[in-house]
């Protein structure tokens, strides 16, 4: 079956579904082709016991991602903020401390360490260009290590390499190791420093959307309606002068652009005749995904609120090293949101889930004491196994990558533009990145095709 339209689109994540709604608004004929039988890309909501959506894939929003919170507003989707009241819990080498306001109870030295690493890195994001970061002052330095080599050299404790350990894994689901230090500082510069991604009240992690963050795309999929197809993996891109012709199945589109919104490793794995730029290619084969395992350990009440306790907990020793409340805003059930990242995720994914919930589980009894021992449902959600993300929370890039083929990163080749939360200038890798690449590629594609003509009455 063939079809024809204005402008395919592949992928319907935030990015492909924002990019379809703008250039619906602007008249053009589009089609987007969803490859799983759901729309959302790494947003998913599960249900809690009673029926109450819980997310299992990406869920906060903060205050300085305007273009998230905008189309939240647009929607008419509400958010509630993240409960963050109470002593948080910090391990971290030998030492535990609960705590209140942003900084831990740790070795002042330690703390003098953490705050002189943080002010150069910070320091660092504000230096290199959000758009072309392969131009900032030393860039080649920076992309020629490590970010651990850079943190092992900026940095003169173990407290603060282990502080910094566990952050970078917070933050990229991946090990200081395995990504550039260019990468880095730009990632941290498009959020606008460490303290906002890592912060909740006034960060990034201060707000969820009422019913889930995949209400978002599921609000945008019934605004497009028909024009969303599911079950569709895309398999084969032919393109030039002439437009594009795009192989799903037995369904072959034809149509004067696309937009390839899915994440980089993903995008390597579509045929494209003739074959992509080797730029390009090179460049996608040097973005691995991250790895992340979510769980949802639910109990019958937030039993630590009553103990004083805000829900918040991390560690750099534990596999769950970090922790947050996600209970619902009703406040029932009780649920505690933790995250196997990057090593501690290659680990657990090789226990069976058995064994991987008693791990879970003995980590909430170590953070929060033996009430946590008795959940009454446990949800996870390992992205590494879902087939078409490969990965959570977003690609990044290994050293050497962003000097060498960073410019083939966001243009456009001939009629194919690229979407998706990695292409973005600001907070790149989160849900406001994503929406920014959207309407980049859709303003891309309104100035690349003719106007097309109202069909109303001139008179």
């Amino acid at each position: 079956m063939d079809k024809s339209v204005d402008v395919v689109i592949v992928g319907a994540g935030i990015a492909g579904l924002v990019a379809a709604r703008d250039l619906v608004r602007t008249g053009h004929e589009v089609l987007v082709l969803e490859a799983r039988d759901r729309v959302g890309g790494r947003l998913l909501n599960a249900e809690l016991p009673g029926g109450a959506p819980i997310e299992v894939g990406g869920q906060w929003v903060g205050p300085t991602q305007h273009l998230a919170m905008a189309l939240i507003r647009e929607l008419g989707l509400e958010t509630h903020p993240t409960h963050s009241a109470g002593r948080h819990i910090a391990e971290l080498g030998s030492s535990r401390s609960e705590y209140t306001g942003r900084i831990p109870k740790v070795n002042p030295l330690a703390l003098i360490d953490i705050a002189q690493a943080q002010l150069r890195l910070d320091r660092l994001g504000r230096q290199v260009s959000r758009t072309e970061p392969w131009r900032a002052d030393r860039a080649d330095v920076l992309d020629s290590q490590t970010f651990d080599t850079w943190l092992r050299r900026a940095t003169h404790t173990p407290q603060a390499r282990a502080f910094f350990r566990l952050v970078t894994e917070a933050v990229f689901s991946t090990g200081p190791e395995d990504m550039s230090a260019l990468w880095a500082s730009f990632y941290l510069g498009a959020g606008g420093g460490l303290d906002s991604m890592i912060g909740v009240k006034g960060g990034a992690q201060q707000d969820r959307v009422v019913g889930g963050t995949q209400a978002i795309a599921l609000a945008m999929a019934e605004e497009l309606g028909d024009r969303v197809v599911l079950d569709s993996p895309v398999t084969e891109v032919g393109w030039g002068d002439a437009g594009v012709r795009v192989r799903s199945g037995g369904t072959v589109v034809r149509a004067r652009r696309a937009v390839i919104a899915v994440p980089p490793p993903l995008a390597a794995r579509i045929r494209f005749t003739p074959g992509l730029p080797g730029d390009r290619d090179q460049l996608v084969q040097r973005m691995p995904m991250g790895r992340v395992i979510k769980i949802n350990v639910v109990y019958d009440e937030p039993f630590w609120r009553a103990e004083g306790l805000s829900g918040q907990a991390n560690s750099d020793h534990r596999p769950l090293g970090t922790v947050f409340d996600n209970t619902p805003p009703d406040g029932s059930p009780g649920v505690l949101v933790g995250f196997l990242e990057g090593r501690h995720a290659d680990v657990g994914s090789r226990l069976d889930l058995a064994d991987r919930r008693v791990q879970v589980i003995e980590d909430l009894v170590g953070y929060f004491g033996p009430r946590a021992r008795t959940p009454i449902d446990y949800i996870e959600k390992d992205w590494a196994e879902e087939e078409y993300s490969r990965g959570c929370y977003g690609a990044f890039t290994a050293p050497g990558t962003l000097t060498r083929f960073g410019h083939a990163l966001r243009p456009a080749i001939g009629p194919l533009h690229w979407a998706g939360t990695e292409t973005a200038t600001r907070w790149a890798g989160y849900i406001d990145g994503a929406a920014e690449s959207g309407h980049r590629v859709a303003q891309e594609i309104g100035l690349a095709l003719a106007p097309i003509a109202s069909t109303g009455d001139s008179a």
